[in-house]
């Protein structure tokens, strides 16, 4: 059974770097897989030039057949995608949602590997809503795909712990490299993993991030704030003003003092200790407006924060 099915006629379904290592263990692992879909390429950089996503260059560079449809609705995208006769369909961040005919099209159905333990956090943004939510520990769940969001039930499931001083990066990684792993061996004993309905309980979704959480409240606690700047780094990065300036801060960490008798936002040192409406927060990594990352020590070298200075939320002026 494990030489059958490791000739599996695959179609992969992926873009963002998080998808790489499942990729690259399929490929590594010599499944059959016989062509790639990914997001179109789309203007980047200050010239907009077409940047094709990380699956689409990794795949190239293994030879893999590349296909790119902005949208799986017309006629010729269905047929195209039936024609290739797959066993399975494994989709990870994909980034387009597949229309009934593209579920029911492989022979044994289409998968996903989506990084959380099901059913809490369904959706776009699991890895930066769980750091944000103070969660000890996350995972990875392969699921046989239905057309509800993230509603389908699991073949199999692997838990990750969250550390304390874990980013959205961090556990991002993490996530990856465990799914790439649990996928393998999910097709290596497909017949195994018989799929068993999520539980009803404890459903959350996890919706994509909006710019406006983005931004500090300097005014919130500082065990909220702690993960809000790690579950946002590095994308989109939570941020501040000063002098007139965004910062980004990438990296925290609560310090166990009391909170003196001043203004939230407030810089109580050189160390970049600042102010909550509760506490007090460490930042640790910095991204100034125009700059690269810097570490916190490295970037007071080259600023007028001080004691004393002030971060504030960014009021927007109207006539």
């Amino acid at each position: 059974m494990v030489v059958y099915l490791m000739k599996m006629k695959i179609v992969f379904m992926g873009s963002p770097s998080f998808a790489l290592p499942s990729l690259e263990t399929l490929f590594r692992e010599k499944f059959d897989i016989l062509c790639v879909y990914t997001q179109p390429p789309q203007p980047s950089g200050r010239g907009k030039k077409l940047k094709k996503t990380p699956v689409h260059e990794t795949a190239i560079g293994l030879g893999l057949k590349v296909r790119h449809p902005s949208t799986l609705k017309t006629n010729d995208i269905k047929n195209e995608f039936i024609d290739l006769k797959a066993d399975v369909a494994v989709v990870v961040a994909y980034g387009l949602l597949l229309p009934l005919s593209f579920l029911n099209a492989p022979r044994l159905g289409c998968i996903n590997v989506h990084a959380s333990i099901l059913p809490r956090w369904r959706g776009a943004a699991p890895i930066n809503r769980a750091i944000m939510a103070g969660d000890k520990s996350s995972g990875v769940s392969i699921m046989k795909m239905h057309q509800g969001l993230d509603t389908g039930p699991i073949l199999s499931k692997k838990r990750v712990s969250i550390k304390e001083n874990d980013t959205a990066d961090t556990l991002h990684n993490k996530l990856s490299k465990e799914g790439a792993i649990l996928l393998k061996k999910t097709l290596l004993n497909f017949n195994e993993h018989l799929p068993h309905p999520q539980v009803k309980s404890g459903v959350i979704y996890a919706p994509k991030i909006d710019k406006k959480e983005a931004q500090i409240d300097w005014s919130s606690n500082a065990v909220t704030l702690d993960r809000l700047i790690r579950g946002l780094s590095p994308f989109p990065g939570a941020w501040t003003m000063f002098q007139g300036v965004r910062l980004k801060f990438l990296d925290s960490e609560v310090i166990q003092m009391e909170s003196p008798l001043t203004v939230p936002g407030e810089v109580l040192n050189d160390r970049l200790h600042v102010a909550c409406g509760k506490g007090v927060l460490r930042i640790k990594r910095v991204h100034r407006e125009g700059k690269i990352a810097q570490e916190a020590t490295e970037f007071l070298r080259g600023t007028n924060i001080k004691k004393g200075s002030e971060l504030v939320k960014y009021e927007p002026k109207y006539n």
